[in-house]
């Protein structure tokens, strides 16, 4: 029996490694990353070090006990206190750099990250300094790694209307680095409507439109995405599966979701991976993609993502393939980045 059981724990083992192994090399795009939820530990003290600024904890263990949240807002705290190691271009450029190299690590090919432009400028870094530095890293990727992406910028939902309409008419000189839009932060209390203005502003600009919502917000939060902002992609929309109307609608659609699985459960949206309902509504036809949101704060980026939904859910090769192909289709890549990266996935999922 012993010999047994050391038979059966060693091919489990080999089948995990495996698997991680084919997840980790299957090429995959993100659509839905803060750039400042990438700051990991030992870059904040770097960056702090640098800088000259004071931070609360004595070391990287305390920062990381830090992490440990009961909803989004304990998470906002935390996360406007690590910003605030950020001050120069070049802060900014290492900050994208190290995120982007983890991608390299992982095989994600296109990358579409968020960032809070009214996060900096509120604490007197110029606009520039922070697109200027991201968006060098970005190019950077591109010739060096052969990573593709598209750069989001996103209003602070907490905050005025005017204060992201401020943002919008600033952004304009950047239109060549700067992609689209979006909407992040505290969602309870702060619905679609309330920015209803500044998106319409944005559309007659040409950008593409994301928007986040149904998270801890409502699934009436989404359908106000969709009719009163008009965004091409919902960012979570995990509450959708509570509204069968709404369910029908995003499938028939095919409106895009993109999902963060270990964000969820870090932020107490479900209690465990096991009771996460991606793959249930990636079975029903939903274009649900997957994502790492903050991976510095949340435990993981985008191999960690699905390896947790292959731990705990069981995630099949075809429903993996499945979620790529979701991510390829919803990305804002132009169509001949897309047939490239379609072209990536088949080479891989035929000779594997």
């Amino acid at each position: 029996p012993r010999l047994c059981l050391g038979r059966d724990f060693f091919l489990e083992k080999i089948m995990s490694e495996i698997s991680h192994n084919w997840l980790n090399s299957l090429p995959k795009i993100e659509l839905h990353l803060h750039i400042e939820g990438t700051l990991e530990p030992e870059l904040l003290f770097k960056l702090a070090k640098r800088n000259s600024i004071q931070l609360p904890f004595n070391n990287i263990s305390e920062v990381k006990e830090a992490y440990q949240f009961s909803n989004l807002q304990d998470f906002l705290d935390i996360y406007y206190q690590g910003a605030k190691v950020l001050l120069h271009k070049q802060d900014f450029y290492d900050l994208t750099w190290a995120y982007l190299l983890k991608c390299q690590e992982q095989n994600v090919v296109h990358v579409e990250p968020f960032f809070d432009p009214q996060t900096h400028t509120s604490r007197g870094v110029p606009f520039e300094t922070v697109v200027n530095g991201i968006s060098e890293a970005l190019a950077d990727a591109k010739e060096k790694l052969g990573i593709s992406s598209r750069l989001i910028m996103c209003f602070l939902r907490h905050l005025s209307e005017e204060s992201a309409i401020e943002t919008l008419k600033f952004s304009g000189q950047f239109m060549g680095v700067i992609y689209g839009v979006g909407l992040d932060s505290a969602e309870m209390g702060n619905p679609p409507e309330k920015f209803q203005n500044v998106f319409n502003m944005a559309k007659n600009m040409g950008y593409k439109l994301v928007a986040h919502a149904g998270e801890e917000g409502p699934a009436s939060y989404i359908w106000s995405c969709l009719d009163i902002l008009n965004v091409q992609r919902i960012d979570h929309g995990i509450r959708a599966i509570d509204d069968p109307d709404l369910m029908l609608r995003l499938i028939e659609t095919q409106m895009p979701l993109t999902v963060c699985p270990l964000s969820n459960v870090k932020l107490r949206v479900f209690d465990s991976m096991k009771n996460h309902t991606i793959l249930d509504m990636l079975d029903l036809g939903l274009c649900v993609t997957v994502n790492s949101d903050d991976p510095s704060y949340f435990g993981g980026y985008m191999t960690e993502n699905f390896l947790a939904l292959d731990d705990s859910l069981g995630l099949s090769k075809d429903q993996a393939s499945r979620l790529i192909k979701n991510s390829i289709d919803a990305s804002f890549a132009e169509e001949g980045r897309k047939q490239e990266l379609f072209n990536l996935l088949n080479s891989y999922i035929t000779n594997q």
